[in-house]
C-alpha cells in the first residue's frame, strides 16, 4: 500500500444489500475517512451520504466521482460494469474496483463465456449457442431431457429455464429468439445439458492471474422451503460450506481458476475485480455453470463479514493491478443471511409498507437493506427482496439462531422468508 492511502474517500455504486454490505465493510477500514453511495436505498441513506446518480449513467458517475474527489470507486452491480464504467473512470484517472468492459463480457454474454470455457478446456456443461430458431430447434433434437435454455445477455438472474419436455424447450427457444421474453438479452440463446448436483459459489478477488479466494458459500435460489417454487435472486446464503473441503478447493483452483485467468490473459484481458464462479458439483467433478464479474447478492452479506483483513487494501491492490497477497485471514466463524422478502415475490408484491426495526440490537446480527427507500422520515419497502437478516457466530447453528432472531424481530406487513436456510449443511452434520 502507498503511504498516501490514508483518509480515503470511497464511492460505492449500487442500491442493494450487496452495496450496503460493501459500504459497511469499507467504512471499517482504518484507511477510510468517508464512504458515499449512489443511488443507495432507504437503509443506506440513514448511514451514509447518498447521491441520486443512477447506475446506468456513466457520464453522471464519472462527474460525481470527480466532483466528490473520490479516491476509489467500488462498482457493485453488473450493469455498469458491462457498460464500461470502469473504463470511463480510469480514462479520467479515477481508480475503480471491477473489471473493464472486456472483462465484464464474462457475465454480459453467456454465449461468449461458453465458447471461452470450451476454448480453454474448463469443465462446463455440453452446450450449443444459437441466434436463429431453426438451428436451435435442430440442436434441441439431440439433447437429453431435462434441458436448460438460457438468454445469453443480462436478465437479472431470471433468464434461465429448465425444460422437462421437448415442447417446453421449443417454446422457450422460440420466445427468446423472437425477442418476446427477454428483448435484446434473449436474441442469442445457450442450450445446455442439465447438470445434477449441489451448487456452490466461489468468489475471487483478482488482479490479472493473481487472486485471493474467499470462503465458499451456498445460496438458496428457490422461493420456498425445501428448495421449492420459483427461482429468485436468492433467498438466503451461508458461509463457509463444508460441501467443499480444502482439497476440493485446491482442485478447483488448478482445474478452473488458473486456466480461466490464464485464458483471459491470452485473450488480452487484464481481469481485475471480482470473479464469481458458479459451480455445480456433479458426480463427474465440478462444472462451471456461470461466471459473474461482481460479488453475488446475497452471498456478499456472508462472505465479506468473515474477512479478518482490511477489505479496502484488497480492493485497492486489485484496482491498481498489483499482485494480490499470498494469503488473507478469515475469522473462525460462520455467517448466515436470511432474506426478508415481500410476499408474492418473485411475482407481483406490495410496496410502500413501513418497516420497523427492533429497538434493542441483537448481538451478533446486522440488518442489511436491499429493496427499501426513505419516505417521510420512515423507511418503507420498495422491492421484492427487502432486507437481509445476517447472523454470525462460532458455528453455523449460532449464526442461524442470530439471523432468525433478527428476521422475527423486524416488522413489515407482507414480510416473508424461508425458514430453512442452511438446511443442506445441517443435514450433512
Amino acid at each position: 500500500m502507498g503511504m498516501s492511502d490514508q483518509n480515503l474517500k470511497i464511492l460505492v455504486i449500487g442500491s442493494g444489500g450487496r452495496e450496503h454490505t460493501i459500504a459497511k465493510e469499507c467504512a471499517k477500514s482504518p484507511r477510510v475517512d468517508q464512504v458515499v453511495v449512489t443511488p443507495g436505498n432507504g437503509g443506506i441513506s440513514k448511514e451514509f451520504t447518498t447521491f441520486s446518480v443512477p447506475v446506468e449513467d456513466n457520464d453522471g458517475l464519472v462527474a460525481l466521482a470527480q466532483n466528490e474527489k473520490i479516491d476509489l470507486v467500488v462498482v457493485g452491480p453488473e450493469v455498469p460494469l458491462c457498460n464500461g464504467v470502469v473504463d470511463a473512470l480510469n480514462a479520467v484517472g479515477i481508480l475503480a474496483y471491477g473489471p473493464d468492459a472486456a472483462g465484464a463480457r464474462l457475465e454480459g454474454s453467456k454465449a461468449y463465456t461458453k465458447d471461452f470455457l470450451a476454448k480453454y478446456s474448463v469443465p462446463t456443461a455440453a452446450y450449443g449457442n444459437c441466434s436463429e430458431v431453426e438451428p436451435a430447434l435442430q440442436y434441441l433434437e439431440q439433447c437429453d431431457l431435462p434441458v436448460v435454455v438460457k438468454a445469453s445477455g443480462l436478465a437479472a438472474g431470471k433468464g434461465v429455464l429448465i425444460c422437462d419436455t421437448m415442447e417446453d424447450a421449443r417454446d422457450a427457444v422460440e420466445d427468446m429468439l423472437s425477442g418476446e421474453s427477454f428483448g435484446e438479452s434473449g436474441k442469442e440463446v445457450v442450450i445446455e445439458e442439465f447438470l445434477d448436483g449441489e451448487e456452490a459459489s466461489l468468489h475471487l478477488i483478482c488482479s490479472g492471474e493473481s487472486y485471493v479466494a474467499m470462503p465458499m458459500s451456498q445460496d438458496h435460489k428457490k422461493v420456498g422451503d425445501g428448495d421449492t417454487g420459483l427461482n429468485t435472486g436468492g433467498m438466503g446464503a451461508y458461509a463457509p460450506t463444508s460441501v467443499v473441503t480444502p482439497e476440493m478447493l485446491a482442485q478447483y483452483e488448478k482445474d478452473i481458476v488458473r486456466p480461466t485467468l490464464a485464458g483471459l490473459k491470452s485473450e488480452g484481458v487484464d481481469f481485475r475485480g471480482t470473479l464469481y464462479i458458479g459451480l455445480m458439483l456433479t458426480v463427474n467433478g465440478p462444472k462451471v455453470l456461470e461466471f459473474n464479474v461482481r460479488f453475488g447478492d446475497p452471498e456478499t452479506q456472508v462472505i465479506l463479514p468473515l474477512l479478518a483483513d482490511d477489505l479496502v487494501e484488497l480492493l485497492l491492490q486489485s484496482a491498481r493491478g498489483e499482485p494480490m497477497p499470498e494469503s488473507v485471514a478469515f475469522k473462525e466463524e460462520s455467517a448466515m443471511v436470511v432474506v426478508l422478502a415481500s410476499n408474492g415475490y418473485p411475482g407481483s408484491y406490495p410496496k410502500g409498507e413501513v418497516i420497523t426495526e427492533p429497538t434493542e440490537p441483537i448481538d451478533g446480527s446486522v440488518l442489511i437493506h436491499a429493496g427499501t427507500k426513505a419516505e417521510n422520515g420512515e423507511v418503507v419497502t420498495a422491492g421484492g427482496r427487502v432486507l437481509g437478516a445476517v447472523g454470525m457466530g462460532p458455528t453455523l447453528a449460532d449464526a442461524k439462531e442470530k439471523a432468525y432472531q433478527l428476521a422475527e424481530a423486524v416488522k413489515f406487513e407482507s414480510k416473508y422468508y424461508r425458514s430453512d436456510i442452511g438446511h443442506r449443511e445441517f443435514s450433512r452434520t
